[in-house]
């Protein structure tokens, strides 16, 4: 496996040469990046760092307007052709309808119909879609793909190989979902893996219960309750889950997402967590 990042916060001002360079003299070996280009080809390949995933952008294909589907459809296969032409071969997405409020199974109705083109073409371009399972922003949670439930549903739909998960731990950790048992259920659809903990605060529970706070915000990157960490200060058991994963055949990326307030806001405390995590994961990486 390959230690990389997915560029946070403030490294997203670096150009992405200078950032290539870093990565590199700092023994990181892949880079997620935000849309695929020859600049950051070029770059990537001048510092021996491989391509991770490419994120999705535009509108939601997950909408009842006609219209705005089918320009998300047609953008996101535009993105794809754009990712193979560029040395990518992994597009990272969350699946969330444009109206955050509509219930899953409505949002799943309006997906595996949709979905299927997007698949196609992404097998025609030879990319595979990583599916992050983030359950979407508080008070409705509305994502598809971040429960057992639902890929179920999602693979039994769209059994192409080409879809799978971007598979994040620290989201499973605080939905209360067994990571090791999810991959032990779909190991086979495993595209690519984000570095990432989460801390669950007994005092928050205590406080707030998991419905989260009601006044301001404890943490920038939780909800009271839980916060996401870098790997080592969470629940996430690094040494098995990568020993489970190596078993599994995963020889892909693992990916650092930085999202803990200990390391964020500016380039220096970014680059320390970074650096931090990387440590702490080259103990079970071989």
């Amino acid at each position: 496996m390959k230690i990389g990042i997915r560029i946070p916060g403030a490294l997203r001002e670096m150009k992405v040469e200078a950032l290539a360079g870093w990565l590199s003299a700092s023994g990181f070996k892949a880079l997620d990046l935000s849309v695929a280009t020859a600049e950051a080809k070029r770059a990537c390949e001048a510092a021996d760092i491989a391509i991770g995933t490419v994120d999705a952008r535009g509108g939601s294909p997950i909408t009842k307007d006609a219209a705005e589907q089918r320009k998300a459809v047609e953008g996101l296969k535009e993105i794809l052709s754009d990712i193979a032409a560029h040395g990518g071969r992994t597009l990272f997405t969350t699946l969330s309808p444009a109206d955050r409020t509509m219930p899953r199974a409505e949002s799943f109705a309006i997906w595996k119909e949709v979905y299927p083109e997007i698949v196609a073409h992404a097998e025609k371009s030879g990319v595979h879609i990583a599916v992050e399972p983030y359950p979407g922003g508080a008070p409705h949670y509305p994502n598809l793909g971040c429960s057992p439930e639902t890929w179920r549903a999602m693979f039994s739909a769209i059994p192409s190989p080409h879809l799978g998960m971007c598979f994040d731990p620290s989201h499973m950790v605080r939905m209360g979902i067994d990571y090791m048992r999810v991959l032990r259920e779909f190991p086979d659809r495993v595209r690519h893996v984000h570095a990432k903990d989460c801390e669950i605060l007994s005092e928050g529970l205590y406080e707030f219960g998991n419905i989260g706070q009601s006044f301001g915000r404890r943490y920038r990157f939780g909800e009271g309750w839980w916060r996401y960490t870098i790997p080592g200060y969470g629940e996430v058991n690094w040494g098995r889950f990568l020993a489970r994963l190596e078993e599994t055949g995963y020889d892909g990326i693992l990916s650092i997402e930085l999202e803990d307030h200990r390391y964020s806001g500016t380039e220096a405390l970014e680059k320390e967590g970074l650096l931090a995590a990387k440590r702490h994961l080259e103990q079970y990486v071989r």
